[in-house]
């Protein structure tokens, strides 16, 4: 006996991937590409510590301006009817955090993994997060640091299991009042168990990360799912604390935010970077740090001259990204990362399946 119960569509086969990065005239080129590891093994050292501020460390906080370029969307996990945030027209909606004064947020704790997966692809650092079905193909010494006495660069900066790390992130908030309603297409999971890209010789072939592109897909209210969005040009503000940094350290965060004017780069955030989403530049508005911590933490205000701005920001940034060039990033994987985040992009989104 024939079912006559519908039948889930299936996604278009996917052909093997080229080593030239080349694909099938019927489908668009892919909107990702690997960084590759480094061949060295990495520098596991011990952490330095949070039990007191050294005078030979860098510490203070960033205040960061952040600039959507393609539609921003960072989602709840939540569907909200769409009259209960305001827009009668649509039934239901996929939502972002909303304060009760109408303005969107961006949770730290995406910005954190974000600036810690370049970071991590820039330095010669082990992956932070791995699924264990492919724990097999991952070479062993790009596994998770799980001992807090010998951590790698990224996770002696940003934390690892028992270390808590040495940045504070905290939520972005939009400047603007609002937001937009976007339409994504439904995106298919990735599927590594199917395609030859993910793998060299069976093993993985690196990081992966999607291209930064000139807009972002919007499929129109009949053909996409309903998403409360940041619309192009909407700004966020947020800032971000850092304590016992080495300039190599603090320079290496710099050139991932974007600061170092031979590697212009922009953030991918949030949900739908295949299709475009989630480009953000950002700006350092000024950086606070003290040139005396006893007289820091014996007074409320900070002194005027332990804010750096204008010309003396500028040479402050430069000289820890000099110094990161120098002690701390490696250059091949560098200019890999830089071909994909290049910002400003002339690169469309793909039009099509890919």
């Amino acid at each position: 006996m024939t079912s006559n119960r519908p039948q889930r569509p299936q996604p278009p086969s996917r052909p093997n991937r080229s080593s030239g990065g080349g694909s099938s005239p019927e489908l668009a080129p892919k909107p990702y590409e690997f960084v590759s590891f480094p061949k060295e093994r990495p520098n596991l050292q011990r952490p330095i510590g949070h039990h007191k501020y050294f005078s030979d460390r860098l510490h203070g906080t960033l205040y960061l301006t952040l600039k959507v370029q393609t539609s921003l969307h960072v989602s709840t996990g939540v569907v909200f009817m769409g009259s209960d945030i305001g827009n009668n027209r649509i039934p239901l909606i996929k939502t972002m955090v909303q304060g009760i004064d109408q303005k969107l947020s961006i949770q730290g704790s995406s910005l954190k993994g974000c600036i810690r997966s370049v970071y991590e692809a820039i330095t010669n650092s082990t992956l932070a997060v791995i699924t264990n079905k492919y724990r097999s193909q991952i070479p062993t010494e790009r596994l998770p640091c799980r001992n807090k006495e010998q951590l790698c660069p990224a996770s002696r900066v940003f934390g690892a299991l028992d270390w808590q790390g040495l940045l504070d992130f905290s939520d972005a908030k939009c400047e603007n009042m609002g937001f937009s309603t976007g339409f994504m297409p439904s995106l298919y999971r990735p599927r590594p168990d199917e395609s030859n890209a993910y793998l060299i010789q069976g093993r993985v072939a690196g990081r992966k990360f999607y291209y930064n592109t000139i807009r972002a897909i919007d499929k129109g209210q009949n053909s996409g799912i309903p998403v409360q969005q940041a619309g192009r040009e909407y700004i966020f503000k947020t800032k971000l604390n850092f304590k016992n940094l080495l300039p190599e350290e603090l320079g290496t965060l710099l050139i991932v935010l974007g600061q170092d004017s031979k590697c212009p780069i922009a953030l991918k955030v949030g949900g739908g970077k295949p299709i475009g989403m989630g480009t953000m530049t950002v700006n350092i508005d000024k950086i606070a740090r003290s040139q005396s911590l006893q007289k820091r933490y014996s007074a409320y205000q900070l002194n005027e001259f332990d804010e750096l701005m204008g010309d003396a920001l500028q040479q402050f940034m430069q000289t820890q990204i000099k110094a990161a060039y120098s002690r701390l990033i490696q250059q091949p994987q560098l200019d890999e990362l830089k071909a994909v985040l290049r910002y400003p992009s002339d690169r469309e989104p793909p039009s099509g399946m890919y």
